[in-house]
């Protein structure tokens, strides 16, 4: 089986174990969240991953660096969406520090991804 150029980078790799993590601590929230912050957190975590994985097969750098730009942005998303689960206590705050933590772990691999394109 092939292994394409994405699967390869740590941040998409990050990205995937990040994106698994919010859908298991999603699972607990209220059920009259699951069209909201649940559905948010979870379509916010799985493009992180997503645009990372497009912008690899875009032939331009300028392309490439354009959807790891959207991939911080939808990581960005997920941190606000993040604090205000933490401040609706869905989440507990040492779920809430990890998954901070990943957040940050990913962003700034993002950076350093995006600074390549340029």
């Amino acid at each position: 089986m092939k292994t394409y150029s994405f699967e390869k980078l740590d941040v998409w790799k990050k990205s995937l174990e990040f994106a698994v993590k919010i859908y298991k601590v999603t699972k607990s929230f209220p059920s009259e969240e699951k069209f909201g912050l649940v559905n948010q957190m979870r379509r916010a975590s799985i493009s992180i991953g997503s645009n990372i994985a497009e912008g690899s097969s875009r032939k331009t750098r300028k392309d490439q660096g354009r959807f790891y730009t959207i991939a911080y942005s939808s990581a960005m998303e997920i941190l606000n969406q993040l604090i205000i689960s933490r401040e609706l206590n869905m989440i507990d705050q040492s779920i809430y520090e990890e998954l901070r933590s990943d957040v940050e772990v990913i962003t700034a691999m993002l950076n350093r991804l995006y600074k390549s394109t340029n």
